[in-house]
Order: structure tokens, then C-alpha cells, then sequence
């Protein structure tokens, strides 16, 4: 029984209406009625896992996502994230997060994961991370190919956060769901998992409204956008890392 799942969909409802978030959501028929699955997502802004949650509900699935674990120490979070039966990740001990993973899509759950693990500051796809493969040949389970588009101008890193009403277009594709089998070639499926969400977030940016003026930081380099290029993007958060790790040992 879902005790604390309906409630806190009910809440992001209301504050999605409040906000005037107007989704276009494709792809919701790939998301399977049951069965396990895993739901790889891009990453470009902090409210990803909750507009990535909302996608796969006209599948009337709830998706167990997998964030990291000082979330659930959180006073308040912690319980919502525990009772709503997501999955803690220590990068410390990453077996065991990639074992409760695993034991959750054979017990027929939709697990979200992020494969760039962490916030692209680009807005452009980084590398993946091959654990979202494995994680589905480990299982025996799809991967559903998942890309957001507009939500880094709700809320993203080095940027104010906009959580007033906004109506902002925020736009969600969920592809086919890609086989992984057990002895296929992680690196080959984890490179074309890649290419198919280039192709799905390259498609979502040619008919998401014209951005101009101050909002062209929130649009790639690539597109004539004031976001960093992926090597700006990687260089700042090598830099970032580096200041991390010289503060965590000083």
C-alpha cells in the first residue's frame, strides 16, 4: 500500500498548476503498465526526477528514484524519500545502492536514474555513466530513453531558482524502451542509450518556444545560447571538485 506517494503527487500537482507549468508529454504509452523498467534521464535542473515522475503516470506508475543519500537524512525529506520508497546512492558504497536497484526492478519496480550524474551545466548531454546499463542487463529489464527539456529555467545550479508562476513550456519524451540483454555489450548499448536522448532533446529544442534576451542562458552554446560549451562546463566542475576536495582535506 502507497501511503505517501498519492499525497506528495497531489502537492506537486497543485504547485505545477499554481506555477502554470504547461507540459508536453510524448511517449507516455512506451512507459510498460508492469514490469520493471528503467527510466534514464537527462539532467539540466533540479526538478527533473519530480517532471520525470509525472510522465509516467498516465501509466499509473510510480518511478523509485535513485538520489543520493544525504537526502534521506534530511529532517524532512528523509521520511517523504523513504516512505515514497526511493533509493539512497552513497558514491562511497556504490555495490550496495547498485543491489537495491537491481532487487527493485526484479520485484517489477520503474527505477529513474540520471546517467550523467550530475547537472549538465552545458544543458547538452554529458557522458553516461554504464552503471544504467548493467543496472538493466543485472535485471533483466528495458531502459526507457527519457529527456526534459525547459526545466533548468525553472530551477537550476548557479542560476536563481523561478518557482512563482512562470508558465513555462516544460517538455518530456520518453522513446522506446531499449533492450539491454544480459550478455549484450554494456558500452555499445550505453552509446546508443546516448544517441537516442541527443536525438530526443535535439528534437524537443527545435520546437520549444524561441528564447531571447536574458533567457539565453538557459539555451546551449550550440544554439546560439549563453550557457558554457561542454568543455567550459567540464573545466568548471573539474575546477569545482578540485576546490571540494582541497577544502574536505585541508
Amino acid at each position: 500500500m502507497e501511503y505517501v506517494y498519492p499525497p506528495v503527487l497531489a502537492v506537486a500537482r497543485t504547485v505545477f498548476k499554481a506555477q502554470g507549468l504547461k507540459f508536453d508529454i510524448r511517449g507516455a504509452e512506451n512507459v510498460p503498465r508492469t514490469g520493471g523498467a528503467v527510466m534514464a534521464i537527462n539532467h539540466t535542473g533540479y526538478m527533473d526526477f519530480t517532471y520525470a515522475g509525472y510522465a509516467a503516470l498516465p501509466a499509473k506508475r510510480l518511478v523509485r528514484f535513485m538520489a543520493k543519500e544525504s537526502i534521506f537524512g534530511h529532517n524532512l525529506a528523509g521520511p517523504l524519500m523513504r516512505g515514497m520508497k526511493h533509493i539512497p546512492v552513497d558514491r562511497n558504497a556504490g555495490a550496495a545502492s547498485f543491489r537495491s536497484a537491481v532487487n527493485a526492478l526484479k520485484a517489477g519496480e520503474v527505477v529513474g536514474v540520471f546517467p550523467e550524474a550530475t547537472i549538465s551545466l552545458s544543458f547538452e548531454l554529458k557522458e553516461f555513466k554504464s552503471g544504467t546499463v548493467r543496472m538493466a542487463q543485472a535485471a533483466g529489464v528495458p531502459i526507457l530513453p527519457t529527456t526534459i527539456w525547459g526545466s533548468q529555467r525553472v530551477w537550476t545550479k548557479n542560476i536563481p531558482k523561478r518557482l512563482g508562476r512562470t508558465s513555462f513550456p516544460i517538455f518530456i519524451t520518453i522513446g522506446e524502451p531499449i533492450e539491454a540483454p544480459r550478455k549484450g555489450d554494456a558500452e555499445a548499448i550505453n552509446d546508443h542509450l546516448h544517441a537516442v536522448m541527443v536525438a530526443q532533446l535535439h528534437e524537443q529544442q527545435s520546437r520549444y518556444p524561441t528564447l531571447t534576451g536574458d533567457d539565453l542562458k538557459f539555451l546551449p552554446a550550440r544554439l546560439g545560447g549563453t550557457a558554457p560549451t561542454p568543455e567550459e562546463a567540464a573545466a568548471r566542475e573539474a575546477h569545482s571538485m578540485k576546490r571540494t576536495r582541497d577544502e574536505f582535506t585541508g
